[in-house]
């Protein structure tokens, strides 16, 4: 057993998973979504492979006749061929002029409802064959066909718009050696570009050209080309050293700026127009991959060649910020970018109902075939038994009766085509289509600040909307705001940010404090404490302005003047937060050099040498700054994570506890906590060490471990002042939304690419988790794991299949629990890590047919291995009431949903605000984007959109059940009345002898679901209501009849079927009981077909209108109207289509002259009507009444009560109970996924006038460590 097992390790298990690092190689994080075939590679894994290995394609700057040679050429169709290289030209439309009709016919006749049509309207044009005209199928079908491809016309009209608007949009491109505006869609690999801060199209000018129509697109294609629009080296630009800041939001969700920074050597000689002209560079670089943090590349330029990396590269998507201009050389272009290739497939979402309506259709055609089949055999038979031997009926064919029966049978099929009628697919667009505006036009979903409505990107998924289980949500920018405020703060064991005046006296309403005493303040902090501030003016306590001072002067935010004004660019928006926090306070960060830095404290500038830098990373979690003061003593400030800073803080703390208690107290309240801390260190100690840090910063290998050894050894004994605590906002409605989701039944799942802490403290605040959670992390899961497995590996349920698996919980029923768990632990959870690369399997090849047979089996043990571990997975974190996945990757959020889809077979929602949500979305049956900070890629590849994350309840709850009861009962409804309508000719055939013969008039027959039954049911798919809005939001429960399928289903279908086979055998019966024998009041007996056929069709009118009358919950002038108006149409054409005149016209369409008007002026027959009709319904109303009094539905118990139920309740947060000292989890600050500015500005890259190096502006002088502890 243990050799068997050890065959099957092939992952790494030497390392431990981190909780920091995300894991951002797509190849070690997940395979494809769509292969589930154990044993092939992962396409992206073995493109971005072979990607890596293969370094064969070329760009050359400035020569595109280099890219047009024969082997840069594919083969695309026979001889015709095209550039291996991506243009740039954006095609979204689907037709041009030449190619809808014949395009659009043949996609509509795809569909297998359509192709039935069409089929039988050739059947119809057999003379021997049909018994109906062919104008009865011609005219349904011509009318499907032209609303669908008037509606696909519109649609492709917007985008051909679009792609004009964004093709068209200008930059400047080298050529013919200068600068000259080109078209996006002319720019070409290897053109050298320039590119400009913030130069797009502004989205309020491009708007306004658009008709509302085209919104839907204008939102698809702003985000992704309005910024970058191909991956471009970088070769210089208009900062010193070559720097480039961007912005990343779109492809990584964060918003903090990160910089790039060209060659050397072509910052050197790339600067002006001619040089750039001349450039005749040629780049060996790695295929197009879906790796956005990884480049690998080759300059080749003046007999040199120069190592090309992702820090050189601009990638599409990005902004350009803080830099004037910049010029790049464009290595891919268009589907070949990195983003389009990370986007992930678009995939056709079709909804629940769907699916459940297609078998269903697929039933009426076995069914339909087989009462065709049955009465081609009953006609045989009668024609071997009567027909033959009656000479009245022969009508000059010498027909076999088989022969008969088998014509009889396509006979049949033409005549009881309408149990699936055309205008069933035709309705429910137009259904969808309604639901769809209703949803756009909704003011209560529509944001006023940004002037963004609601949106339904797409009209098929509407009623799937009130269906989800399980909803997965970004974090950054979906419930939170993304905007990072400083709300309190403790220095030296006194908490400040509470309301209160100058006196310290709390108020509940106090008034916003007054910045204006302070020049450098922006005014946009609000901030109560009165107290504050009069200590930082009097000074009477030093520590709160060294509080302060420290937040000014440790940091590596970058300053820049901007008509007179300070603005600050940090490397996370928390440091961000903090400098500009300080500003408002009196200690404004003015200035920085090289080695030096500038501060206004309290209006006085002094400038302070900086000596060393020492950046945050992951490990750290902390950053720290040694400066000499004026005075020329040595400081070290620090700031950094309770956890690590407490470990090192000098044992002699007086203020240590107060401190600690302030943090538990600002975790409770879910904020982002920052402990600070600092150091006097003396001459010498600091000579000694900066040797080494010297020593450190040049070294060759491990300069970062290097680094962080020598770091540790210099902080340590550190002084606390205090901890600042910052709020990472939600937004409005966020914890009273997810509250009422959850009563729902909705599990919410937060996937968010930021820390573990941070993601804690957000599923606190938006109250995921409560003090009474049992919280499980990546590690409580691998060991529970692993004893399941264990336990099945006992029972043989690893390995065999025919073993019944055995459901056991993981946890006890009762108890409040949640997951959290990180991207490093996901995969090692779900068997995704990277596989170790052997040297012997790379060099052994299976020899013998034994040999390839055990690997194969040692590979499917494996994959067997691996999809029991990832069904635990998904059971256990289904047990849990939520799960919060962080640190993860685009992919594996994706990777998380496909599981969940896979295992549980449920319907999932993603919503997301970024780029990095993009696949995500696209792999849950529903995806909704918020157009929020990060840009529009979500909304772009969204289902729905909308502008905040609480309306996602009233989508849910209002409108997606709404869709759903609307829609159920249309399918249900319409199946009825065509089994009612269709099933009729079935009777009549026991009385025909089986003939086929109608038992409608033809145009009857052409009009029924066109005109006399079509209007009220697209009413109530549209307008139904069983509960107002309002009081769907307070019972959220009324949603999980969705969840259950409980409205619409295969008993649901069969009940509607037999409901329509007795009322068809009413309709026929009673007419025909009460036409035998019969005289009527003129003497003359009524009994003849053509006024059967009357009645009949007027009984069914009445009928099916008055059903759905039953159907309806809320009433409107509309549905009265459609529901009389359409009996009224029926007796207008009827009596029209009956006259003398029309039959003069037309004597062979219209054979009916008179039949109307001389049936029903006799009472008799208007007697048998009412009856038929009574019958029909009576039994549904009795039926309805014991319903909803005996069994009544949650539905039906509101409705009742409606009237007490006035006021919508109003939702009240849950009250967090705070116990001292108990606290069950640590606060940290978020820092920036990487490090920070520091290695720039100690370096002096991004410093214009150049400085002195650092160690020449050490002084002599000596300091005494000193610390006056307070009694």
């Amino acid at each position: 057993m243990s050799t068997e097992r050890d065959s099957e390790t092939t992952f790494e298990e030497d390392s431990q998973p981190n909780d920091e690092v995300v894991p951002y190689s797509d190849d070690e994080t997940e395979d494809e979504l769509e292969d589930h075939e154990p044993p092939t590679e992962p396409e992206q894994n073995r493109v971005n492979r072979e990607a890596e290995e293969n370094r064969e394609p070329f760009r050359k700057a400035n020569d595109r006749s280099f890219h047009e040679q024969p082997q840069f050429m594919n083969t695309k169709f026979f001889c015709f061929k095209e550039s291996k290289y991506a243009n740039n030209a954006i095609k979204t439309y689907k037709y041009n002029a030449f190619t809808f009709l014949p395009m659009n016919l043949f996609e509509q006749f795809k569909r297998a409802a359509n192709f039935y049509f069409l089929v039988l309207l050739i059947l119809q044009a057999i003379p021997q064959i049909t018994t109906l005209a062919w104008y009865t199928t011609l005219v349904p079908l011509l009318l499907v066909l032209g609303i669908t491809a008037i509606k696909d016309l519109v649609d492709d009209v917007a985008r051909h718009k679009m792609d004009n608007e964004i093709n068209n949009r200008t930059c400047e491109v080298i050529k013919d050696g200068r600068f000259k505006t080109a078209k996006w869609k002319e720019v070409q690999v290897g053109d050298v570009i320039r590119l400009k801060k913030n130069d797009f199209i502004p989205v309020s000018e491009l708007f306004s050209r658009l008709s509302w129509r085209d919104f839907l697109w204008s939102l698809c294609v702003i985000a992704v080309f309005c910024f970058e629009q191909a991956d471009i080296l970088l070769l210089s630009s208009s900062e010193p050293n070559s720097l480039c800041y961007v912005e990343t939001a779109e492809l990584d969700g964060e918003t903090n700026l990160k910089f790039k920074m060209s060659l050397e050597s072509t910052d050197q000689y790339l600067q002006i127009e001619n040089s750039l002209a001349t450039f005749d560079g040629l780049v060996e670089c790695e295929e197009p991959n879906n790796r956005l943090d990884k480049f690998t590349g080759t300059l080749f330029w003046r007999n040199t060649s120069f190592p090309l990396d992702a820090d050189k590269i601009l990638l599409r998507g990005c902004v350009i910020r803080n830099t004037d201009f910049c010029h790049g050389l464009v290595i891919f272009a268009g589907a070949d970018t990195k983003i389009m290739k990370n986007s992930g497939k678009t995939r056709f979402k079709r909804t629940k109902i769907d699916y459940l309506m297609n078998y269903m259709v697929y039933t009426i055609f076995i069914v339909l075939i087989l009462l065709s089949a049955g009465l081609a055999i009953g006609h045989a038979y009668w024609e071997a038994q009567v027909g033959n031997y009656s000479w009245y009926l022969y009508d000059g064919e010498d027909a076999t009766p088989s022969y008969r029966g088998f014509l009889t049978f396509w006979g049949y099929i033409i005549v009881l085509n309408t149990m699936v009628p055309i205008s069933l697919y035709v309705s429910v667009e137009v259904i969808r289509l309604g639901q769809s505006y209703f949803i756009n036009w909704d003011l209560q979903m529509y944001y006023p600040e940004k002037d963004t409505p609601a949106k339904a990107r797409t009209t098929t998924l509407n009623e799937q909307l009130g269906q989800i289980h399980y909803i997965f949500s970004d974090k950054t920018g979906t419930l939170t705001q993304n905007v990072m405020t400083f709300k309190k703060c403790c220095i030296n064991g006194q908490i400040y940010g509470d309301p209160r005046d100058a006196s310290q006296h709390s108020h509940s309403k106090i008034e916003q404090v007054d910045f204006t005493w302070n020049t450098f303040a922006d005014g946009k902090l609000a901030f109560y404490d009165h107290y504050l501030i009069e200590q930082i003016q009097t000074g009477k306590e030093p520590e709160v302005r060294q509080f302060f001072f420290l937040l000014a002067i440790c940091h590596t935010v970058m300053v820049e003047r901007t008509d007179g004004q300070i603005n600050y660019q940090a490397a996370s928006p928390d440091e961000g937060a903090l400098v500009n926090a300080a500003r408002n306070f009196g200690f404004a960060f003015l200035a920085r050099t090289q080695n030096t830095i500038t501060i206004s404290e309290m209006g006085t500038e002094r400038t302070y040498n900086v000596l060393a830098i020492l950046d945050f990373n992951s490990d750290r979690k902390r950053m720290s700054i040694i400066v000499r003061t004026p005075e020329g003593n040595i400081r070290l400030y620090c700031k950094g994570a309770d956890t690590v800073i407490y470990e090192r803080l000098h044992p002699m703390n007086p203020t240590k506890q107060e401190t600690q208690d302030a943090l538990d107290i600002f975790a409770n309240e879910t904020l982002r906590t920052l402990c600070l801390c600092y150091k006097e260190i003396d001459e010498k100690e600091f000579a000694e060490w900066n040797k080494k840090f010297m020593a450190a910063s040049v070294a060759s290998t491990n300069r970062d471990e290097a680094l962080d050894k020598v770091y540790e050894e210099i902080e340590k004994d550190l002084i606390l002042l205090g901890a600042t605590a910052i709020e990472d906002k939600l937004q409005d409605g966020v914890p009273e939304t997810i509250s009422k989701l959850a009563k729902a039944d909705i599990k919410i799942w937060v996937l968010t690419g930021d820390k573990k802490e941070t993601a804690e403290n957000i599923g606190f605040a938006c109250e995921l988790l409560t003090e009474e959670t049992s919280i499980y992390y990546g590690e409580d899961i691998n060991a529970l794991l692993h004893t399941r497995m264990e336990n099945q590996r006992n029972r043989g349920g690893v390995h065999t299949k025919f073993v019944p698996p055995v459901e056991e919980p993981f946890f006890p029923s009762a108890g409040n629990r949640a997951l959290i768990i990180t991207g490093s632990w996901l995969n090692e959870i779900l068997l995704e890590k990277k596989t170790k690369r052997s040297k012997i399997l790379k060099l052994k090849f299976p020899r013998t047919e034994e040999e390839r047979r055990f690997r194969t089996q040692s590979k499917r043990r494996m994959e067997v291995k691996k999809e029991q571990r990832q069904k635990n997975f998904v059971d256990l974190a289904c047990e849990c009431n939520a799960v919060i996945c962080c640190r993860v990757t685009p992919k594996q959020k994706a990777m998380v949903v496909d599981l969940v889809k896979r295992y549980k077979k449920a319907i999932t929602l993603a919503i997301g605000d970024g780029a990095n949500d993009v696949n995500m979305i696209k792999t849950a049956h529903i995806g909704v984007g918020i157009s929020g900070q990060e840009g529009m890629q979500a909304v772009m590849s969204s289902d729905y959109s909308f502008a905040q994350f609480r309306y996602l309840q009233r989508l849910l709850l209002v409108h997606g059940r709404w869709s759903y009861i609307r829609m159920c009962k249309f399918l249900r409804y319409f199946f009825y009345k065509n089994f009612a309508f269709t099933l009729v000719h079935f009777w009549y055939s026991f009385f025909n002898g089986y003939s086929a013969q109608t038992a409608y008039e033809d145009w009857f027959i052409t009009l029924y679901n066109v005109l006399y039954s079509s209007l009220p049911v697209l009413l109530m798919g549209l307008l139904d209501q069983d509960v107002s809005d309002k009081l769907s939001l307070r019972f959220p429960g009324l949603y999980v009849v969705g969840q259950k399928d409980l409205l619409f289903n295969y008993r649901k279908f069969f009940v509607s079927l037999l409901h329509g086979v007795l009322t068809s055998m009413v309709l026929f019966f009673i007419p025909l009981g009460a036409y035998l024998q019969t005289v009527g009041q003129d003497g003359e007996a009524p009994s003849d077909y053509q006024s059967f056929a009357v009645t009949i069709a007027s009984a069914l009118t009445i009928t099916v209108n008055f059903q759905i009358g039953l159907d309806t919950s809320y009433w409107t002038f509309v549905n009265a109207f459609s529901i009389f108006g359409s009996i009224a149409l029926y007796f207008g054409i009827m009596f029209d289509f009956h006259s003398a005149g029309i039959h003069v016209l037309f004597p062979s369409a219209f054979q009916f002259t008179g039949t109307a008007s001389n049936a029903l002026r006799q009472p008799y027959i208007w007697l048998t009507i009412i009856l038929t009709v009574a019958v029909c319904l009576l039994p549904v109303v009795a039926i309805r009444f014991l319903s909803m009094t005996i069994w009544p539905s949650e539905s039906d118990k509101i409705q009742k009560h409606r009237k007490r139920l006035k006021a919508e309740e109003q939702w009240q947060r849950r009250q967090s109970v705070f116990r001292r000292g108990v606290s069950t989890r640590r606060s940290a600050y978020a820092f920036s996924h990487q490090r920070g500015y520091a290695d720039l500005i100690s370096s002096g890259r991004s410093i214009r006038k150049k400085r002195s190096p650092l160690d020449a502006i050490i002084a002599e002088g000596t300091a005494e460590y000193r610390r006056t502890v307070a009694s």
